[in-house]
């Protein structure tokens, strides 16, 4: 008989502000999640980058493995020990300005 214990799977969730350089993530900028490393902290001086610098797999879902932003909202999971963890806390796009900016990355 196995203990109880040894079957409930532990979520750990880890805060965007917590993400360092060279990290594995898991974001869904290109409609699925792929993996890829961060290639800048999202951390810079007082606050957090809405958008953040990663080098991305795309050639798991048939595009081509690219550098490039992502917004703080499409990192979803980060590999810390070997497991992937859930990224919470990330900054949202609100204000008007940031509304119009992404209007014109969606074409």
């Amino acid at each position: 008989m196995t203990p109880l214990w040894d079957n409930i799977r532990l979520i750990i969730m880890i805060k965007y502000k917590d993400l360092k350089k060279n990290d594995e993530v898991k974001t869904t900028q290109l409609g699925q999640p792929i993996s890829g490393k961060l290639l800048e902290s999202p951390k810079q001086g007082r606050g957090l980058r809405k958008t953040i610098l990663i080098y991305s797999n795309g050639s798991e879902i048939g595009f081509h493995n690219e550098a490039g932003s992502v917004y703080a909202h499409e990192v979803s999971e980060v590999k810390r020990d070997g497991t992937w963890h859930a990224v919470t806390e990330q900054p949202q796009l609100n204000s008007a300005k940031d509304l119009y900016i992404r209007s014109f990355a969606a074409v």
